[in-house]
């Protein structure tokens, strides 16, 4: 996913950010509502991790100003207020999820998978492609009992084509979902990545649409 970071504490944004990017992801993290808005205007994010006291205002309000605009871009809450009321402003206001600090990074994965997972349209965790069972929420692949494995940067390419079946994703989005603002891409980098992908999953796994990107395949 690219995920949008918007987050003042310089230590726990950088924890969240390294966190994220190890498991795959892109991260573009901000320190201010109105460097938020930017972002959001340059780029196509999966999903926004917001906090709710920034310098220049209240996380709420963006929130609730990207619902009145008709956003549907899934949000989650990171953030010290944790009252139950704090919790249904929040929830209320237009939150996917409410994550109240400290909070453990592996949970905050999972809580990030399992929103993804629902805006895709398939809460299930449990998926089957061709002869491959995939495990969205324990990062697995099997194939007749045998476990496949992806790096982070693989499964995370991988896990696009699952969550959009038939749909053809271009070569931009796709460095648009793996790569931060300022990062340096070669021009064949996901050509390695899907070249990587075919040979452990089958050449089949994922198919080129010639001109247009790339979907997932039969996977056999």
């Amino acid at each position: 996913m690219r995920i949008l970071l918007v987050e003042d504490d310089t230590i726990l944004g950088a924890a969240v950010r390294d966190h994220i990017v190890d498991d795959g992801h892109s991260v573009d993290w901000v320190t201010r509502l109105d460097a938020a808005m930017n972002h959001m205007h340059s780029a196509a994010y999966d999903l926004v991790l917001l906090d709710l006291m920034l310098p220049d205002g209240q996380g709420i309000t963006f929130l609730r100003d990207l619902r009145r605009k008709g956003s549907v871009m899934p949000v989650v809450i990171l953030t010290a207020l944790d009252q139950i009321s704090d919790r249904i402003a929040g929830l209320n206001a237009g939150a996917d999820d409410y994550m109240t600090k400290p909070f453990d990074l592996s949970e905050l994965s999972a809580r990030l998978s399992a929103v993804a997972r629902r805006y895709s349209g398939n809460p299930n965790p449990l998926v089957e492609v061709g002869d491959l069972q995939i495990d969205l929420a324990a990062r697995t692949i099997l194939r007749s009992g045998h476990r496949i494995d992806l790096t982070a940067r693989e499964w995370a390419l991988f896990e696009a084509f699952v969550q959009r079946p038939g749909q053809v994703i271009s070569k931009a989005q796709m460095e648009e979902r793996l790569y931060a603002f300022g990062a340096e891409i070669e021009s064949n980098t996901i050509e390695v990545h899907v070249s990587r992908l075919r040979k452990k999953l089958g050449h089949d796994a994922v198919e080129t649409v010639r001109g247009i990107g790339y979907r997932l395949g039969g996977a056999r």
